[in-house]
């Protein structure tokens, strides 16, 4: 137990700003599982949003101090990393059929680029 007043004042201060962030922080949470659930399901569009909404908590609370701006940053690069790798999955899944119809073919140069040394 805290003996000086000081010590008194400073354990309800900090009692006064942990019931304040609490709910922010917790917010923060529930948004970055909601995202993460939704990529993992597959349903990027929705995913998109929710990471939208996730990213803007994140920085609120950076920005009001509740967590630290490092913090905000990794948390923002890990949820962009899972999402833009879902993305990746999605349109590889889709684009195989595509890809292996139409070889593509390397871009031959005209006879008057060869003349011209060009």
């Amino acid at each position: 137990m805290p003996v000086s007043k000081s010590a008194q004042k400073q354990v309800r201060v900090t009692e006064r700003r942990r019931l304040r962030n609490k709910p922010i922080r917790s917010l923060c949470k529930s948004n970055i599982t909601k995202a993460e659930r939704l990529i993992f399901r597959g349903e990027l569009e929705a995913a998109r949003e929710a990471v939208v909404v996730a990213i803007s908590s994140l920085d609120k609370a950076a920005e009001k101090g509740i967590i630290h701006p490092n913090n905000a940053a990794r948390r923002k690069s890990r949820l962009m990393k899972k999402l833009n790798e879902a993305q990746a999955l999605a349109l590889a899944e889709t684009e195989p059929e595509a890809a292996e119809s139409e070889p593509e073919a390397a871009e031959q140069p005209s006879q008057e680029e060869l003349d011209s040394g060009g």
